[in-house]
């Protein structure tokens, strides 16, 4: 099922998109309800609570005393960690539960208000954060939790900053308007993004693509946006490997300032195509399913011609990725890594690509034309790249 962790500073509106995705059909989990659940009176929770803290935090009601015990945390990083070490596990203990229960074509939303203080983006299939300017957030705290401003903006600041949110981001909902944009934009992010991802994800599937060439201005998000899909494949294929996936960014979008198809290009590297075979069910599983059909690359001269690879494609009808599954070694894998560090290394060479890449789109509206004209370009590459690496004795990196 699709799992998607829902985000937001204090006071930036998060409840209100949670229960517009509740009313959508969404099946929502609140970590706020669940943190409160499992140190409610009676439980083990609260014991363990106790035994750390001390009575004074236990009303006369047998009930947790939150002012209480916010009094003993906040601002005390040693108590807030042994707090979370008490609450988190047990937390993400009832969030499985409730996510195994859910029917196999839900939408599960994990609402979190610290998803990314607490390192989790890597567990959704995507993240949703809501985002509004921190004046606004501290009105909406003044008005409806009976907060002064001072305290308002001690509890934002003790939060992540709103760069590194939005960062974590792959969809950034604006709440600085009214509830009736709100659920405007939510309503779009529901039909056209999560629908179409979850039946994608359940029938292993790659979104589809009216195969239109579209070459764009350098996005300076790119790298970002390869940084989160890195993460999740690591997160998925870790166990399964027993440590680090080896995933790089490669094509255009991994050189800043080149244009380039909207389509991030993504390269795990394997010692064989039979581990590669073998990873398949987790890459799906994780919204990367496997592509239909053989694929190879150009050998660029190498004894052989071909090198066969694995190629997986993206569920997410909002961000298409081609993952290259390629041979640790072989002269597809060393040829991604190369031209790319290549042009990264030289604004001249990326320029000459970047102007021929305009050619060819002018020439070529289809994708598999535009592919086929750059292939004289890509020879010429080859040599020019081979030469710079044997003057630099350049080494291929490992990972990212």
């Amino acid at each position: 099922m699709l799992k998607v962790g829902l985000t937001g500073g204090i006071g930036a509106g998060k409840s209100a998109v949670a229960q517009r995705l509740r009313q959508l059909g969404a099946v929502v989990i609140d970590a706020d309800m669940l943190a409160r659940e499992v140190v409610a009176g009676g439980t083990d929770g609260l014991a363990a609570v106790v035994d750390v803290f001390g009575p004074a935090v236990v009303g006369a009601d047998g009930e947790l005393d939150r002012p209480a015990l916010g009094a003993r945390v906040f601002g005390d990083e040693t108590a807030r960690r042994q707090l979370e070490q008490i609450i988190h596990p047990r937390v993400r203990a009832r969030t499985a539960a409730l996510t195994a229960g859910a029917p196999p074509d839900a939408i599960v939303v994990n609402d979190v208000p610290l998803l990314v203080e607490t390192g989790l983006v890597p567990t959704y299939h995507l993240v949703v954060v809501v985002d509004a300017q921190p004046a606004l957030r501290v009105d909406r705290l003044v008005q409806t939790r009976g907060m002064t401003e001072e305290q308002a903006r001690a509890r934002i600041a003790a939060q992540a900053a709103d760069s590194e949110r939005r960062a974590a981001g792959d969809v950034v909902i604006d709440n600085n308007g009214s509830l009736a944009e709100l659920d405007t934009q939510v309503d779009r992010l529901w039909h056209e993004r999560l629908r179409p991802y979850e039946r994608n994800l359940r029938l292993r599937r790659s979104a589809p693509s009216d195969g239109t060439l579209r070459v764009v201005a350098p996005d300076p998000t790119w790298p970002t946006q390869a940084a989160r899909l890195i993460a999740r494949i690591d997160h998925a294929l870790r166990p399964q490997l027993g440590g680090p996936a080896d995933v790089f960014h490669i094509g255009s979008t991994a050189v800043p300032g080149l244009p380039a198809k909207d389509l991030i290009d993504l390269m795990l590297a394997v010692p064989t195509l039979e581990q590669a075979d073998k990873l398949a069910d987790a890459l799906a599983e994780a919204g990367l399913p496997r592509r239909e059909g053989e694929w190879w690359d150009n050998a660029r001269g190498t004894p052989g011609k071909t090198w066969p690879k694995r190629l997986h494609g993206s569920a997410d009808p909002g961000r298409p990725v081609n993952l290259h599954v390629r041979v640790t070694g072989s002269p597809g894998w060393r040829f991604a890594l190369l031209t790319r560090d290549h042009l990264r290394a030289n604004p001249q060479a990326r320029d000459e690509y970047a102007a021929a890449k305009r050619d060819w789109a002018a020439a070529h509206s289809d994708v598999d034309g535009y592919a086929a004209a750059k292939e004289p370009w890509f020879d010429r590459e080859a040599q020019a790249a081979q030469e710079w690496a044997e003057a630099l004795d350049w080494q291929a990196p490992t990972g990212a």
